[in-house]
């Protein structure tokens, strides 16, 4: 009850400090690829497995068959138009998730939650502790994958790369977060988080390891064994 209400306020006060900048973004959006929607509405896999509509700044250019293609977003995809790349880059297009908060659908802190298919394909008995917690905003593994997934996901087959490369130690980085989940850890978190958005926005490309990594490549390990 606490984890929520302290959520509850922290997504009501971001939504209202925010508001400007999203209706910026808006008009940015609309100013680059009048054609679409502002909002783009995902599927996601959320607390026990139960769906819900995720909602972002839409980042993707809007043309017939332009949004079909990988569901997971490579290094360089061509779908996304420059002002895209920028609230993608700054993490802007992630801020209409804090409507998803106060709904009760995710929470600040917690593993990001993972298209259906995803997880109905490449989920392992271990992977599937990820859902027994709300989704969230940031995580270790959403960290990781902000940080080193440009240099892993290259390639004419992002999904495949993200599953091989990628999905395997996300998840084992947010189930070591799920295991050791306070208060304490989870402010950590939000600022390594807001850390991590203001070094790459000035053009930082590398970063070490998030400090889960070694307990992350242990549970790895035990899953294998």
């Amino acid at each position: 009850m606490a984890k929520r209400l302290f959520d509850v306020v922290c997504a009501a006060l971001a939504l209202i400090i925010t508001a400007p900048l999203m209706a910026l973004a808006a008009i940015g959006i609309k100013l680059t690829d009048p054609k679409g929607p502002v909002f783009y509405r995902a599927r996601r896999v959320g607390y026990l497995g139960r769906e819900f509509t995720m909602y972002k700044l839409r980042t993707m250019r809007h043309e017939d068959g332009a949004n079909a293609g990988p569901l997971i977003t490579g290094a360089r995809d061509d779908r996304i138009y420059p002002f895209g790349k920028l609230l993608r880059r700054t993490k802007i297009d992630e801020l209409p998730q804090l409507y998803n908060i106060l709904r009760g659908d995710m929470a600040i802190v917690g593993p990001r939650p993972e298209d259906p298919i995803i997880v109905r394909e490449h989920y392992s008995s271990p992977d599937l502790e990820t859902l027994g917690v709300r989704p969230g905003l940031a995580s270790p593994g959403s960290l990781y994958q902000y940080t080193a997934g440009e240099k892993l996901l290259t390639g004419d087959d992002p999904e495949a790369r993200y599953v091989d490369k990628l999905l395997k130690t996300k998840l084992a980085l947010d189930r070591v977060y799920i295991r050791k989940a306070t208060l304490r850890n989870d402010l950590a978190i939000m600022g390594r988080t807001l850390l991590a958005i203001g070094a790459i926005a000035v053009g930082r490309r590398k970063f070490k390891p998030p400090p889960e990594m070694n307990a992350a490549r242990r549970l790895l390990s035990e899953d294998r064994s």
